[in-house]
């Protein structure tokens, strides 16, 4: 099955418990979503794909990617547009050391050889 119905699916259970509710929330039929979740959203028509994404707050990123937009990454998106030019850079150079951080892989300590956590001890 294809990622953006798998995500559709998993959207549908983890905010509205059921296809059946998400049918009854939406105004979609239920046979529509139903036969559109097995065969896959490739052959939906375009405006209730739209309609499922916007219910479900799934934004298209990229042509191949969908993302989950939810309330935290509205509310980072709506700051971010009213900061001026340096809160911008000072934000994206500490989000790049975050990501950095995150995603890197290493399982040994920092340069220094010490991690400190959160809560003020030592890793």
């Amino acid at each position: 099955m294809d990622t953006i119905t798998q995500l559709i699916k998993a959207e549908i259970k983890k905010q509205y418990k059921s296809v059946r509710q998400f049918s009854e929330k939406s105004g979609i039929p239920y046979s529509t979503l139903s036969n559109a979740l097995s065969k896959g959203i490739g052959g939906t028509s375009y405006e209730t794909v739209v309609k499922i994404c916007n219910l479900l707050n799934l934004k298209q990123v990229y042509d191949t990617d969908i993302t989950v937009f939810d309330n935290q990454c509205y509310e980072i998106c709506t700051m971010l547009t009213a900061l001026d030019e340096r809160a911008v850079h000072t934000l994206k150079t500490i989000l790049s050391v975050e990501f950095e951080r995150c995603t890197s892989n290493q399982t040994s300590g920092s340069a220094l050889g010490v991690h400190n956590d959160f809560r003020g001890g030592s890793v």
